[in-house]
């Protein structure tokens, strides 16, 4: 028995002088930590608090902690050591407000060469606190904003009266940030984590591509300064019965300056480990920024529905086109799952670039191209049941959830071929709109794709000034998916008629809105 000890023992010797042989040459070193509870928030590991079972990442494998909370794993330079939170579990929230989740493990070679700082030198410890959720139920919601993407201090005001204002005291279990989290000015950065430090609410982001290092020499370089700020571009985050997956789908090119959507080898390689663990009957959110149903490798959109396949709850966040849709995969896009892969491209938090003329607050009107007020998304996920999304037009107290177009009069008799409008926000190919004209019977309206009318006419506005009407035009409108349209009849009596259009709303119920328009006598 002594005798095996010591083998065993010179073993070890052996194997630690390998490890450090090996860390030498640069090809890494091993990081052993441990993952405890610190449930009084003192900022120290309660006695004997160690958690088992929680998951770390390198940004390609998945290692568990043991019983004790410890766990050791091997980082490379340039990795970020990532804590997935694990559900009934809180992150200790940093003095900017973001989770204390992850390390960085850097050389501090691209501090100097990159304009906005990359990653100064720093050594990836190892020691993670978490704090028992006080709520930890399987029903909860998720607050997803769509590139805030201010591009001065100014629209960072902005993005402060009409996003933070109005959700500040509200209560989320998290919140995610879908890209473009600035617009190129990296160095706004601090600006805006301090701003949505005000929520006080764990927040994840996921980067686009006006958050990239436009002077880093590589792909892996270009998001250096971001992961400064944000920690991993690869994360994870559990709760009961949901896994939150955000990844950087933005590849560039430091040749043309240009970027194109696709994943790399080693976030395959962290899918691969990762989704191999969960459980099938989990619902999985993947959140990306460059939507998979527009310029996204189809190679890699393949091999990542096929890791998502299995899954029997699968939804997709993305933002990027400044627009608001929900596009369902299919066999066409390379889908094979249980049920149509349901995206929802989420509408931008600046909305049309914090452009337009400016309300009472001093903030820009901001609707976007396809007319979509800017705004908000909430997702309410409960069990298995699919999650329901809810988008949130800022800065309105009376919470639309479309609006209506209509001439104001007609001739009594003319031919019915003027239309009333209405752009339904979160229409998808499955929502039945229906309008009625006084007390009239319901009746379908037909989904067209067109472009907005009322953003047509902002921009008509825009044209015929002779001096700017805000410090930025409204953003040129284009063609809406969730318009949808009904003739008005011109046969009824003399005089004023009501216009109502319903819609139920997945997350608000049955919504009415309405509007009028007038029959005159023709000469």
């Amino acid at each position: 028995m002594i005798k095996n000890r010591w083998i065993e023992a010179c073993l070890g010797v052996l194997g630690a002088l390998a490890l450090a042989l090996t860390a030498q040459a640069g090809e890494g070193r091993w990081v052993r930590g441990t993952v405890a509870a610190d449930a009084d928030g003192d900022g120290r590991a309660d006695r004997g608090g160690g958690i088992a079972g929680v998951k770390l990442s390198n940004g390609r494998e998945v290692v568990l902690t043991d019983r004790h909370g410890r766990y050791r794993i091997r980082v490379e330079d340039g990795d970020t050591l990532l804590l997935i939170k694990p559900a009934g579990w809180m992150p200790v929230l940093r003095a900017d407000g973001l989770p204390d989740l992850w390390r960085h493990e850097s050389s501090g070679k691209t501090a100097h060469r990159l304009r906005y700082g990359g990653l100064p030198r720093s050594r990836a410890h190892g020691d993670f606190l978490l704090r028992p959720a006080a709520d930890a139920g399987p029903a909860f919601e998720v607050l997803v904003l769509g590139d805030p993407q201010p591009k001065r201090a100014e629209n960072v005001e902005h993005f402060q009266r009409d996003i933070v204002d109005e959700l500040e005291g509200g209560h989320w279990r998290l919140g995610i940030t879908l890209g473009d989290v600035v617009d190129d000015d990296l160095a706004l950065y601090p600006a805006m984590i301090a701003a949505m430090a005000r929520l006080r609410t764990p927040w994840i982001h996921v980067p686009g591509n006006h958050d990239l290092d436009f002077d880093a020499p590589d792909d892996r370089g270009s998001l250096d300064t971001f992961r400064r700020h944000f920690g991993a571009d690869t994360v994870a985050w559990e709760e009961p019965g949901a896994s939150f997956i955000g990844l950087d789908d933005v590849l560039y090119d430091p040749r043309t300056r240009r970027y194109s959507g696709g994943l790399r080898e080693d976030q395959f390689e962290f899918l691969r480990n990762y989704l191999g663990g969960l459980s099938r009957e989990r619902t999985v959110v993947v959140a990306v920024h460059i939507p998979l149903f527009g310029d996204f490798d189809p190679g890699h959109r393949r091999r990542l529905f096929a890791l998502l396949e299995p899954f029997a709850q699968v939804m997709l966040l993305s933002a990027h086109t400044h627009t608001q849709r929900h596009f369902f995969h299919g066999p066409e896009q390379g889908w094979h799952g249980r049920r149509p892969l349901h995206e929802y491209n989420v509408g931008a938090a600046c909305g049309g670039y914090w452009g337009g003329p400016e309300d009472a607050r001093g903030v820009p009107d901001a609707r976007m191209a396809d007319g979509t007020p800017n705004g908000y998304a909430t997702l309410r996920l409960a069990g298995t049941d699919e999650p329901v999304a809810r988008w949130t037009v800022a800065g309105d107290r009376t919470d639309p959830v479309m609006h209506l177009h209509a001439p104001r009069v007609l001739g009594q008799g003319a031919w019915p071929g003027v239309p009333v409008l209405a752009n339904v926000y979160m229409a998808d190919a499955r929502t039945v709109v229906e309008v009625r004209i006084d007390d009239g019977p319901w009746q379908p309206m037909q989904r067209v794709e067109d472009k907005d009318p009322l953003l047509v006419a902002e921009n008509l506005a825009d044209d015929a000034s002779e001096v700017l009407r805000g410090h930025d035009r409204l953003v040129q409108a284009t063609v809406s998916t969730h318009l949808y349209r009904f003739n008005l009849p011109t046969d009824l009596a003399l005089g004023e008629h009501r216009i109502e259009v319903r819609v139920d709303d997945p997350w608000r119920g049955v919504r009415v809105a309405s509007t009028r328009y007038r029959l005159e006598a023709r000469p």
